[in-house]
């Protein structure tokens, strides 16, 4: 049996070495990458400390129809500790003829709602993510379909709209009398500069609730500052509206110069101070405590992180993140969180 099994596996490795001869062939061949990323934390609040794999992820990408039909499917084997199936879906997006710039999406994928929560761990300008991708993005992976259109010519823009299911990735069998819903409106003025509107119509629980989200970035002189802004509104005023805000800049300082490797070592090609601010106002979750009244599941609070990004490889593929994260809350005894973190991400 075990040398049946053996025969079989060479045979397959045989075949696909003969079929990536074929430039046709190569356009079925899977595309497998990859992310780690492993931190340390301080917590100076509490005097504690701890080490994490925040990410172990591994993804496949492929054709179908090479041109036309896509597909990925992307597991994390370590999110804090637990595996979680992340994106499994199949995509139509023809790339030439006259539906190119349509595409259509359906299984488990990221919901286009905000321009934080759409970034991959290895995009992040921050080892943590902000309020708005943490605490106010619901859901951001869910089942379901997306249509999308972009168009890149003289008034480049694209627009996304999509239909969940509404109860996450682990509870796909239920029959649902209401859906979750988004869209994205993301355009660019001009090349460095990027505007985006978005909704997320979610209702976890006995009501709905409407987050609408708009965000800007402009790329200039090795900046890049961005500000995002979250308003999310309760059926039946349940809650008073949440309210949640960032802004951040960049400055990226390149080194093309690399005399210096035999004294250090190896000299980092991009050196990234940044700062970032943001707060949230408080927030509820959707869910009701046991009396029936709708509470804060995050207190209100802000925060302010500093922090330095040194890029020893190609900028975004090998990283390592130095933050600080002060936070500010209206009650202080709330405050258990500010920490020093150390973040390492590779990319394969």
């Amino acid at each position: 049996m075990r040398k049946s099994i053996l025969i079989g596996v060479m045979c397959l490795l045989a075949f696909a070495g003969k079929a990536s001869d074929s430039i046709a062939a190569k356009d079925f061949v899977p595309k497998i990458s990859g992310l780690i990323r492993a931190k340390y934390e301080y917590n100076t609040s509490v005097n504690g400390h701890r080490f994490q794999v925040r990410n172990a992820r591994f993804s496949l990408r492929g054709n179908i129809w090479p041109s036309y039909i896509h597909y990925k499917a992307e597991i994390d084997l370590s999110d804090e500790g637990e595996i979680k199936m992340l994106d499994a879906y199949i995509s139509y997006a023809p790339d030439k003829g006259v539906m190119k710039g349509f595409s259509a999406t359906i299984g488990q994928q990221k919901v286009p709602f905000s321009t934080e929560n759409l970034r991959s761990p290895y995009q992040f300008y921050f080892a943590n993510r902000s309020f708005i991708g943490k605490q106010m993005s619901h859901d951001v992976r869910d089942v379901g379909l997306k249509l999308a259109y972009e168009y890149d010519k003289v008034f480049p823009f694209s627009l996304s709209l999509g239909i969940y299911n509404g109860d996450g990735l682990y509870n796909q069998q239920e029959w649902q009398k209401s859906m979750n819903y988004a869209a994205r409106l993301v355009f660019h003025p001009f090349k460095p500069w990027q505007i985006s509107f978005s909704l997320n119509s979610v209702k976890p629980d006995a009501i709905r609730m409407n987050l609408y989200d708009v965000n800007t970035f402009v790329d200039f002189f090795n900046f890049h500052i961005e500000s995002e802004y979250v308003y999310k509104q309760y059926q039946h005023d349940v809650f008073k509206p949440t309210h949640a805000f960032l802004v951040f800049a960049s400055y990226d300082i390149f080194f093309k110069d690399r005399k210096h490797a035999d004294k250090f070592g190896y000299w980092p090609c991009k050196i990234s101070p940044l700062f970032r601010y943001d707060f949230m106002t408080d927030n509820n979750d959707g869910y009701a405590d046991e009396t029936g009244a709708y509470l804060p599941t995050y207190p209100s609070r802000q925060r302010l992180t500093a922090g330095i990004t040194f890029s020893p490889g190609i900028p975004f593929l090998s990283d390592i993140r130095l933050n600080y994260e002060h936070y500010i809350y209206e009650n202080p005894q709330l405050n258990q969180d500010n920490k020093l973190v150390l973040e390492c991400v590779a990319r394969f």
